[in-house]
């Protein structure tokens, strides 16, 4: 196993890189000791299980959530109101 210094790995990523797409293995090392290894990214591709219908029935939203009242319209509007 070849452990490369942080500083190397600083002045050489593009290279370290490119050693990783060709499948070696790339050690970073701080004072010879392994600290970080750079492998190469692998995109999971399957479907997340979102739970489509789990909350079927268990919830409601009022007829009435969209009605905003003129007294809270005018507090967004910058509007004097009378109370």
């Amino acid at each position: 196993m070849q452990i490369t210094n942080i500083s190397e790995a600083k002045a050489t990523l593009s290279r370290l890189i490119e050693k990783v797409l060709r499948g070696e293995e790339v050690i970073i090392g701080k004072a010879g000791v392994p600290v970080a290894k750079i492998v190469p990214f692998e995109m999971d591709e399957t479907p997340r299980k979102l739970g489509a219908g789990k909350w079927k029935g268990k919830i409601w939203i009022a007829e009435d959530f969209d009605d905003l009242p003129e007294s809270e319209l005018a507090l967004f509007l910058e509007e004097e109101t009378d109370y």
